[in-house]
């Protein structure tokens, strides 16, 4: 027999139990324990027992039979009785696990099986056989007969082998040992998440794949098992990084398989096809795996076989037509990863125009870099690698000037050591490296200050530069900043006992962290971890970098800008951190064109609204002017400008804008407007009570916002805080307010704007709160701030109501003051538009006579030109109802003279005002019913509205008004007389020519409506004298004319003979 060399025992070994990245699974009662149950037996490397799954509510008590293959403290192979068809171990492998590492003393251990069956003799090992083929008959009987036929022929292949092989005898000391993967089931189980609508919601499963294992592993692991450094089973991607931390071989498989449905998913080919950028979501997930192969791929102890493989896999992916490509449409604009870091003039147009990138492509790239270099190996292995004393002096590219280690490299690219070193379980050695890299941003920052002193005056006079970065550190694909920053703070987090526990709102408790010392060879250096995590988020997001291209690219600075920012808030910032805070603030205002907060930034350069905010906040308790001043630095949006300084392209220290002179594509340039307003917001607040801070802040308001309603909602958040309700109003923040308000009204004026209206009554509102002052000065100048139908109908009309005068609490003079005023304005407005301000003017200025008849005037002259019937018919009525009847009377006629009814328009909304016309005419008396009536004629076709009138006029008698100084006759009108004879001869032609005109068109549907007409028709000429024989002359005029529609004529002749 052939037994393999080991060089560990059997059994699984407590100090290293199974990596909880390949266990987990639960049942579907929570609160239940599952539990092994005896007999148990660990034959060599193998365990076996019997796991009891309690009884629920809804089902039985279930068992199970588990076993286990391991080798070298990792599980090798898993079966259980249960079925479990999924990526995790289930729940009684767990358990089974979990209660050999905790109780090994009740685990028998044996010999591997193969060293039993040496022992026995040949009547043994008979019995043995036959017992087990008893046991299990209907199993092994068929393979037990077939290797009896094969072992007692001499030719057969097995005869042809020494030994037999033995499952629980392990591996041999040089075979490959991994933790079991049951690939298949990766595959399906990422295949099934994204084929489940898409990836819209599959990257929340994809994320949280052991989430469902959360509470009985937590139960498990509670109960004295092994913590690990992971926190919680709560993604894939997260399971992957903590596989390669526990330098688990099976991190990159998995990596491999996920990858590999990713591509295969065909909606990659559908969105291609249809030109259809990928969703967010998707984006979010395909760049989480592209910087995990970085990390795979930058592993620091990887064999040269391994990677070779990987770059082979990678390349395959990467020219797959259908792989997304880095940034979506706009792929080829950043530097190479292997690019030093210093840019020089030779970037050209030509040297930007690289080759397509794909999510892979970081990973190609990392596949050329090694860490062979002596320097990096120095820095990574030792806190204490300084420079000799001796050679301290002078610039070195090695060292800084206090003998601490620098590392060169492109940014991002030593960022992602960073990250491969943390992935991969190295945690010291990414500490090492972060700080050397720190200490490399330091100098830079050093020397870009020093280049700015130089060119200060000349970039001041033309006030804006075209120097930028074209690679950003934040919204990077690679996340630099946020790995130097998630490094550096690991290593400061306090971890507590219940740092498994979840608040109310089901979020988990914020961080805790305290200072841990910089290990350096430097002496008293006095520097922490912590605030070295501080800087360099600090010293990130206020690099001053253009904006990138495409949507993708701009809202992933925005969202990676917040992340950085969320994680920043997570810091209680103690004096250590406020120093730290404050010489950054500072270094980053006096950084010129090379900090987002300098004095000249490029005119594309990404804002730094959100970052200031954040930083106003976190100084203002501690050095006020620092905020206030950095705040308004911040609040620029030179993008937004109409025009542009050319810019100075003649300093090569770094890359220029590829396209300094068009108008970018700015997507999310809404979001950014709604950031400075609330960096604005923000400090408005701040600024409460301190009119000197507050006068400063609304003129950077006025001169960097240029969104009318973000101005307006400043201002309504201004008034809101100035106007307490349990407390008095603050006159310098409701000054501001209104300041604010009429910025508004001034940039809307001229343009539409939906909330128009809103804006306007809400400025009067304001106004009103802050005096009588304000509202006479907006009545004063209202031409620059309303329309004049705004001006009259809101402004004024709200101005001089009884709930303002009442609120006001005001004097006779100053009610009369604001009386004087409101009536000058609708007196002006009437002027300029009297088709909408007439009725408004008049009755501003009813209380003022002369007002009134300046306003009526005004409207007597309109109406020949630009008032159209229906606005004189409203002031007639008005003037009526105001006790001006002849008035009334004069307007109606000029409204008469704009309308004009055709004979088929009975149901015109003018219809009323022509009959309130000729009633009011009516009543004022005979001479003025005489003069309507010519205009009614001329203007109205329509019959049965002529008939109305006519039947109207000859019920009553006329002059009814009464008005004084005219005597009413008392009687009736004849119709034969004038001036109703016109009225009557009008209605019976229009009754002649609508029916002609009816009968043209007519259908047989209709025949019944139109006999009704003619009996309409025959009243209104039954009123003429010889009325009769005029509509038998009509009739049989129709009966000639029409004697083709000769069932309508039958109906014609059974109605009127």
């Amino acid at each position: 027999m052939h037994y393999s060399k080991r060089r560990c025992s059997s059994g699984l070994c407590s100090p290293c139990p199974p990596s909880r990245a390949c266990m987990g699974g639960c049942g579907e009662n929570k609160t239940d324990v599952i539990f092994p149950s005896s007999p148990f037996s660990s034959p060599g490397f193998h365990l076996s027992g019997t796991v009891t799954e309690p009884a629920t509510a809804t089902e039985p008590e279930m068992t199970y039979k588990v076993a286990i293959s391991f080798d070298r403290c990792k599980i090798t192979s898993v079966t259980c009785g249960c079925g479990n068809k999924d990526i995790f171990y289930c729940a009684h492998v767990v358990a089974l696990s979990l209660y050999r590492i905790r109780k090994p003393d009740q685990v028998k251990l044996r010999l591997p099986i193969s060293e039993t069956l040496f022992q026995m003799n040949r009547d043994q090992l008979q019995k043995f056989v036959q017992y087990l083929i008893t046991a299990h008959h209907t199993e092994v009987l068929p393979t037990a007969q077939k290797l009896a036929d094969e072992i007692l022929s001499s030719n057969s292949e097995i005869n042809q082998v020494h030994g037999a092989p033995d499952p629980t005898a392990g591996a041999s000391i040089d075979d490959e040992n991994c933790w079991h993967l049951d690939e298949e089931q990766v595959r399906e189980q990422v295949k099934l998440f994204l084929s489940q609508g898409g990836y819209y919601g599959s990257g929340k499963q994809l994320n949280s794949m052991f989430a469902k294992v959360r509470e009985q592993v937590k139960l498990f692991l509670s109960q004295g098992g092994y913590y690990g450094s992971g926190k919680q089973l709560n993604s894939m991607f997260a399971k992957v990084r903590e596989m390669l931390r526990m330098r688990d071989s099976n991190g990159a498989r998995m990596l491999t398989l996920i990858t590999e449905q990713f591509m295969a998913d065909p909606r990659l080919s559908l969105w291609r096809q249809q030109g259809t950028g990928i969703t967010e979501k998707c984006r979010q997930l395909w760049d989480e795996l592209g910087a995990l192969w970085v990390c795979v791929v930058l592993n620091p102890h990887c064999k040269l076989e391994e990677k070779s493989c990987w770059l082979r896999q990678l390349r395959k992916w990467g020219e797959m037509d259908v792989c997304p490509l880095e940034d979506g449409n706009y792929g080829n604009e950043l530097p190479n990863i292997t690019n030093a870091l210093t840019q020089s003039s030779s970037h050209n147009q030509d040297s930007l125009a690289r080759p397509r990138r794909t999510v892979f492509t970081r990973a190609i790239e990392g596949c050329d870099l090694h860490w062979q270099d002596s320097h990096l190996q120095r820095i990574i292995s030792s806190d204490f690698y300084v420079s000799p004393s001796y050679q301290r002096e002078g610039e070195s590219l090695l060292f800084n000037s206090q003998g601490q280690p620098l590392w060169l490299e492109h940014v991002p690219t030593a960022c992602a050591r960073v990250d491969a070193l943390r992935s991969h379980g190295y945690p010291r050695e990414a500490l090492r490296l972060t700080v050397a890299i720190i200490n490399t941003l330091r100098l830079q920052q050093q020397r870009q200050l020093e280049i700015y002193k130089h060119q200060k005056k000349e970039l001041l006079q033309r006030g804006a530069t075209t120097i930028t970065n074209l690679e950003g550190w934040v919204g990077h694909p690679l996340n630099p900043i946020g790995c130097l920053f998630l490094t550096l703070t690991e290593a400061c987090r306090l971890e507590e006992e219940n740092c498994l526990e979840i608040s109310d709102t089901g979020d988990s408790k914020p961080p805790v962290y305290q200072h841990v010392p910089v290990a350096t060879g430097s002496q008293d250096s006095g520097e922490s971890y912590l605030s070295l995590a501080l800087e360099v988020a600090l010293m990130g997001m206020g690099q001053q970098r253009v904006m990138p291209e495409g949507l993708y690219a701009q809202d992933k600075v925005c969202r990676n800008e917040e992340q950085i920012i969320a994680r920043l808030q997570d810091l209680e910032l103690d004096p250590v951190l406020v120093q730290t805070l404050r010489k950054q603030c500072i270094l980053l205002l006096e950084g010129g064109p090379f900090s987002g907060l300098g004095e000249v930034i490029h005119r594309e350069s990404v804002p730094m609204h959100t970052f200031a905010k954040y930083l106003f906040s976190a100084l203002l308790p501690h050095d006020a002017d620092l905020a206030y001043k950095l705040a308004l630095r911040a609040m620029r949006l030179p993008v937004l400008e109409t025009t542009a300084p050319s810019g100075d392209v003649s300093h090569p220290h770094h890359l220029v804008s590829v396209v300094p002179s068009r108008y970018p594509r700015w997507f999310t340039l809404g979001h950014l407007e709604s950031q400075q307003c609330e960096l604005a917001s923000t400090m408005l607040t701040a600024a409460k009570g301190d009119m000197l801070r507050l006068r400063t802040v609304l003129e950077a308001i006025q001169k960097n916002i240029h969104s009318s309603s973000l101005i307006f909602k400043l201002a309504q958040d201004a008034f809101k805080i100035a106007t307490p309700a349990d407390s008095n109003s603050d006159t310098t923040l409701l000054n501001v307010a209104l300041e604010l308000g009429l910025q508004v009204m001034r940039m809307t004026l001229s343009t539409l704007n939906w909330r128009r209206r809103e804006m306007v009554r809400w400025l009067v509102t304001c106004a009103t709160e802050v005096g009588v002052r304000a509202l006479v000065s907006i009545l004063q100048s209202w031409y620059s701030l309303f329309t004049p139908t705004e001006a009259t109908s809101i402004v004024a009309a709200t101005v001089m109501s009884h709930n303002t005068i009442l609120r006001l609490s005001l004097d006779y003079p100053q009610r009369e003051e604001l009386a004087s005023c409101a009536r000058t304005l609708a007196l002006q407005c009437a002027m300029k538009d009297p088709q909408n301000c007439a009725l408004s003017a008049l009755t501003l200025c009813e209380k003022d006579h002369i007002a009134f008849e300046t306003a009526y005037q005004i409207v007597i002259d309109a109406a020949s030109t630009g008032m159209t019937y229906t606005q004189l018919f409203t002031i007639a009525r008005y003037m009526e109802h105001r006790g001006y009847p002849l008035r009334a009377f004069k307007l109606a006629s000029l409204a008469m003279t704009h309308l004009n009814l055709a004979y088929n328009q009975d149901t015109h909304p003018a219809i009323n005002d022509v009959l309130w016309a000729c009633a009011l005419s009516h009543s004022l008396g005979k001479n003025e019913l005489a003069a309507i009536i010519p205009l009614v004629v001329k203007s109205v076709h329509c019959a049965t509205v002529l008939s109305d009138i006519l039947r109207r006029c000859t019920m009553t008698a006329p002059g009814l008004a009464g008005i004084p100084g005219r005597r009413n006759s008392g009687k009736l009108m004849s119709t034969d007389k004038a001036p109703l004879r016109q009225l009557l001869d009008a209605t019976i032609s229009a009754y002649i020519n609508t029916t002609h005109s009816r009968l043209t068109h007519i259908s047989p549907r209709h025949y019944g409506e139109f006999i009704e007409f003619l009996s309409k028709a025959r009243e209104t000429f039954l009123l003429a004298q010889d009325g009769h024989i005029q509509f038998a002359q009509f009739i049989d005029n129709l009966k000639q004319i029409y004697k083709g529609k000769k069932k309508l004529m039958l109906l014609v002749r059974e109605r009127f003979g």
